[in-house]
């Protein structure tokens, strides 16, 4: 039975249950912003998947960032990402919905954080990006991989969110039905 039979669009957020399979863990309790949906595929990032120890001034020496660089996805995991909110500060950024933007001139984008003009409130930056096909993502949620989140999350708290705290509150607001996921452990087959 699916529960996800409305229609995708950019915007949407994207939950995975815990997985059973040990291989890919990759999208297990991921949360996922769609930043892209078209006929010919989707693009998103996963929101609650900070890199350990790794932050923006590592990857890129000449800026002063201490930010925290999140897991997007398995695709191109060698280039950065960005999802912010200021559209006004950063040209070429797309917008996805509401006061959420992605991408946009990264020279920019780095001088705005060494002059502290942009915050952690403001910006969010990932290595790689999550992406699916013309249909895949479609017959994922039909097979219930994924669970689209049918209330309106708060867009506000999509750059101030914490990891792991964020899924569990993702998936209580998704209903009763889902309860039994908060507490069970990310990998079943070690239960």
């Amino acid at each position: 039975m699916s529960f996800n039979n409305q229609a995708i669009h950019k915007g949407n957020i994207i939950i995975s249950l815990p997985t059973n399979n040990p291989g890919d863990l990759q999208f297990s309790r991921a949360v996922i912003l769609l930043t892209d949906h078209n006929r010919e595929g989707s693009i998103g990032f996963i929101l609650n998947k900070p890199l350990q120890q790794v932050t923006l001034s590592q990857l890129i020496p000449s800026t002063n960032g201490a930010f925290t660089i999140y897991e997007g996805g398995p695709v191109e995991q060698d280039k950065l990402f960005c999802i912010h909110n200021r559209p006004d500060l950063i040209p070429n950024s797309r917008h996805i919905i509401e006061d959420l933007y992605w991408g946009g001139d990264f020279d920019i984008i780095f001088n705005l954080v060494d002059t502290g003009l942009l915050t952690y409130q403001n910006i969010r930056f990932f290595l790689g990006y999550s992406g699916w096909d013309g249909d895949q993502l479609k017959n994922e949620l039909e097979d219930n991989f994924w669970i689209k989140a049918e209330k309106e999350l708060d867009y506000n708290n999509v750059l101030s969110s914490t990891s792991a705290e964020y899924w569990k509150k993702c998936i209580a607001k998704l209903g009763n039905q889902y309860s039994l996921w908060i507490n069970a452990p990310e990998n079943p087959t070690l239960n």
